[in-house]
């Protein structure tokens, strides 16, 4: 039985009013989303608009055309002195030329840089970016913030939840928790801990240099950890457990230690949040992250182009050789649209009856999700162990744990092979993980 978890509260999330409506549709493993509500959001359920772009996960839409397609690698350093580069997630209606940063929450400017704020009764900061990488060198210019409960995230997500982390802890300021997950399975045995000095006060450079075979971690230029795709075979669902699609560049806060949240989560962040501590600053918790870099590599060897602007997926399996390169370019008319009907705008169709009334009413479906941003956290049956350190336990089925290991594990073809929840017993999560605010929405969807 598959695990479809709505609490791995894993995520920097900003919920449109804090909470998505409750009686939206769901949608995960064997359950697309319905016509009218077509693209799936990081958190499983179902709308239209800002649940189409960056996040919609393909393989749970109702067709692979729900999501609006994703805007190709843009090698560019990017300087966070101001916000005349984000754009609110309510606000963006996918036009990558324009805009290259989304943002939930409330990024500050500060000294030429921006600070990701986290106050009382809020669930963080997001900033993620419109163009998609599918492998380069990503490097980020931070400090984290501090306390128990808190913590901080630099992330790569693709939207079928292949995932790349570096994420910090507010109570263990020298390490940098490292992970990767592949289509959001949970794998307990992929987090390493990595030495760094002072995270709060010291600015670091820390990178990801994802390429298709292989994968480090670096802080301030040093390789701290090196992940090779050759090692990543998984003999039971036939498919390499290494993250290889698309995937967006995310920067985050969030509350891992509200009460509300899963045992095992709180106990990894170092116990529940203090609104008092002296750790805030003008009431509010911060991490400040002063340039992100990124440099596009090549498509794979092997790669379906067609184009040379979005990514799109071609087949439900969501690994790299369902990519697409293509030239197919959807900019929604409204937060009512689709990928499957982007043009669709009902305020400016609308027509006026006798009475002055809108003669076609105004569709109810959700249109802005909640918003997400930090790694995997399965915590089900997570327990804790020192302060700060990845949370124990065993993912459900034996298929989640057989990496390294089965034959053709070292050999370098292009396909993955396989096709998503192929093995029985995989834990998959929502998006990395919807916060606390979500869980009292969702809960915990058996399928």
């Amino acid at each position: 039985m598959v695990r479809y978890l709505a609490t791995t509260a894993a995520f920097a999330a900003l919920l449109s009013s804090f909470l998505v409506a409750a009686d939206a549709p769901k949608c995960g493993p064997g359950n697309p989303c319905p016509a009218e509500a077509p693209c799936c959001s990081a958190y499983g359920q179902c709308g239209v608009g800002a649940y189409c772009l960056g996040g919609c996960d393909p393989l749970f839409s109702h067709s692979l055309d729900s999501c609006v397609p994703g805007p190709v690698c843009k090698s560019t350093d990017y300087k966070l002195s101001s916000l005349n580069d984000v754009q609110s997630i309510d606000k963006y209606l996918g036009d990558a030329s324009s805009i290259n940063w989304v943002s939930s929450g409330k990024p500050v400017v500060y000294n030429d840089a921006l600070l990701l704020t986290m106050a009382q009764d809020t669930v963080g900061t997001l900033l993620a970016t419109t163009h998609y990488v599918w492998y380069g060198k990503i490097s980020a210019r931070m400090t984290t913030s501090q306390g128990a409960g808190v913590v901080t995230a630099f992330i790569m997500m693709s939207d079928v939840k292949d995932e790349i982390d570096f994420e910090f802890v507010g109570t263990d300021i020298e390490h940098a928790q490292t992970n990767f997950y592949s289509q959001g399975v949970t794998n307990y045995n992929n987090g390493m801990n990595l030495d760094v000095s002072n995270t709060v006060q010291n600015v670091h450079e820390y990178t990801i240099d994802w390429k298709p075979d292989s994968l480090t971690w670096s802080i301030d230029g040093k390789v701290l950890r090196t992940l090779n795709r050759k090692d990543t075979w998984n003999s039971t669902s036939n498919r390499f457990d290494y993250p290889q699609t698309p995937s967006r560049v995310m920067l985050s806060l969030w509350p891992a230690g509200l009460p509300s949240n899963a045992k095992g989560t709180i106990e990894w962040a170092g116990g529940l949040i203090d609104w008092n501590s002296p750790y805030m600053q003008n009431g509010y918790y911060y991490a400040m992250v002063q340039d992100v870099n990124v440099e596009c590599y090549n498509p794979p060897s092997g790669a379906n182009v067609h184009g040379g602007k979005t990514y799109v997926y071609n087949n439900e399996a969501g690994t790299n050789d369902t990519i697409v390169i293509t030239d197919n370019v959807k900019v929604l008319k409204s937060l009512y649209a689709s990928g499957e009907n982007p043009d669709y705008d009902p305020y400016g169709a609308k027509a006026s009856s006798s009475n002055g009334a809108s003669a076609t009413p105004l569709p109810t479906v959700e249109t802005v999700p909640g918003m997400s941003g930090a790694g995997s956290r399965g915590e089900e049956n997570a327990q804790s162990s020192a302060a700060g350190a990845q949370p124990t336990g065993t993912a459900t089925g034996s298929a989640a744990t057989n990496v390294g290991g089965g034959n053709g594990a070292g050999s370098t073809g292009f396909s993955q092979g396989g096709k998503p929840n192929a093995a029985p017993g995989l834990e998959k999560r929502v998006g990395g993980g919807a916060l606390a605010v979500c869980v009292a929405v969702l809960g915990l969807l058996v399928l």
